[in-house]
């Protein structure tokens, strides 16, 4: 079984995913945020759906923002703004 047919693909599992990063982000459990919300980004990516890659890349970018990672934030900024840069890099 390969790592991408692990992760969430259907509209279920990515809202659970979405879910899950809301809330510890929320509770300011960004290390967890990021974690869910790296997994919609994936599902996102790979269902080619260019909003909510631009979406979930936001959502990436103000967690490390929290974190203080000011280089991961604005790299993360800069794939929500180019819409076909890779997820990894």
């Amino acid at each position: 079984m390969s790592a991408a047919s692990i992760l969430p693909s259907d509209i279920v599992s990515l809202r659970m995913s979405h879910c899950r990063a809301e809330h510890a982000a929320r509770e300011a459990q960004y290390h967890l945020a990021v974690l869910h919300y790296r997994t919609c980004l994936e599902a996102a990516e790979r269902r080619e759906d260019c909003r909510a890659v631009e979406f979930f890349a936001l959502k990436l970018a103000g967690c490390y923002d929290q974190m203080g990672l000011n280089a991961k934030a604005a790299s993360f900024r800069a794939l929500a703004g180019s819409g076909d840069a890779p997820l990894l890099g």
